[in-house]
């Protein structure tokens, strides 16, 4: 493994990345209320899930010839992701008792049940819902920090990676990349939206796998067949493009809800491919942009992951009825917003330079 040296970081998608991350964090913050000012927030799950599949393209297909193994690949994933996933599991066990141990119809939950469920997320596996160690009660996969259903389906997509999809001819692989955009646009279109695959019920699972397999496979043909284009700023223009797809409001009413989700299937199928691309013709950064775009990449992974768990104690403080209807309103908790918004960054640099980057480097060591 030492043996194997890292590819230069394509800086621009890093920064991506990260203004991806800051809209999933005000998504979070707003999405319980009727007027949030980034509806379509969610799809930024879908952005990266095209990122990781080229990043993953262009940093490992050239490596299996120099020696690379998959036990060596799985090592080189779990280093880079899973320390994090035990902070997050960590941290949605303690504000998960801090408020009170409860879910979210106030039914009291046991210390027990809560210690089975971090168990379960630190070794990122799912909980069924409606059994005890779904311990919030909202059906999700991982109770104690929602978002890391997408980081389940990315430890998938790596062994599909690892077992199958880099051994494919180019051909194959643009095939599956059309059925699976066929079969994610028909979920799309079908349930309106695109904000699923969290939990296990209602062919969530399934929805998720869709949710990763397109994006994914489509990220490493883009790693396969790119040829730059002649771009410059590429940096501010595609993460304003981001920024507006955001905050699209919600499309087509009650009554014509397929619009919304044509909305977000062409977003994925069509868009989100064309600003990775786009972004990765300008692989170094202007001066003026390159620490900046650093930053925002170093910061995008830590902060997904430790600031759900904080959402929670925001939701406690917000108050629900028994039909998970907000009790308070937004301008009675906004400095409760304000905090997170500012709070979870600085809270995921302090993790990234305390914690993620030291221990990485002690895991590679060994």
């Amino acid at each position: 493994m030492s043996q194997i040296q890292a590819k230069p970081h394509y800086e621009i998608l890093d920064g991506l990345r990260g203004v991806a991350a800051l809209m999933v964090i005000v998504y979070h913050v707003f999405e319980c209320f009727d007027a949030s000012p980034v509806p379509h927030g969610y799809l930024a799950v879908d952005f990266f899930f095209v990122l990781s599949g080229f990043v993953i393209g262009y940093a490992y297909d050239s490596r299996w010839a120099q020696g690379l193994t998959v036990g060596g690949f799985f090592k080189r994933r779990l280093i880079r992701l899973h320390p994090m996933v035990l902070v997050g599991a960590v941290l949605g066990a303690i504000t998960f008792l801090l408020q009170g141990s409860v879910k979210w119809d106030g039914t009291p939950v046991s210390v027990e049940w809560v210690m089975l469920a971090l168990l379960l997320a630190m070794f990122m596996l799912p909980a069924f819902p409606g059994t005890s160690v779904d311990v919030r009660g909202n059906n999700e996969m991982f109770s104690l920090n929602g978002p890391s259903w997408s980081l389940f389906f990315e430890y998938i997509g790596n062994i599909f990676y690892a077992l199958l999809l880099r051994k494919l001819p180019t051909k194959i692989l643009t095939a599956i990349a059309l059925v699976t955009g066929l079969v994610l646009l028909k979920v799309t279109v079908t349930c309106g939206y695109l904000g699923v695959g969290w939990s296990i019920s209602d062919n969530g699972f399934w929805y998720g796998l869709v949710r990763m397999l397109f994006p994914y496979t489509m990220g490493m043909l883009i790693a396969r067949t790119f040829r730059p284009l002649k771009a410059r700023h590429t940096f501010w223009w595609c993460g304003l493009v981001v920024i507006l797809v955001g905050i699209t409001p919600t499309l087509g009413g009650e009554d014509a809800t397929w619009v919304n989700g044509l909305y977000d299937g062409l977003c994925v199928l069509i868009l989100f491919p064309a600003l990775v691309w786009l972004g990765a013709s300008e692989m170094h950064a202007a001066p003026s942009t390159s620490g900046l775009c650093k930053f925002l990449g170093d910061l995008s992974y830590p902060l997904y992951a430790i600031h759900y768990p904080f959402m929670y104690l925001f939701y406690y403080r917000i108050g629900f009825d028994g039909n998970l209807v907000p009790i308070s309103v937004l301008h009675e908790v906004w400095p409760w917003a304000v905090a997170l918004v500012v709070g979870c960054p600085l809270l995921a640099w302090f993790f990234l330079r305390y914690y993620d980057q030291p221990v990485r480097k002690w895991l590679s060591r060994k």
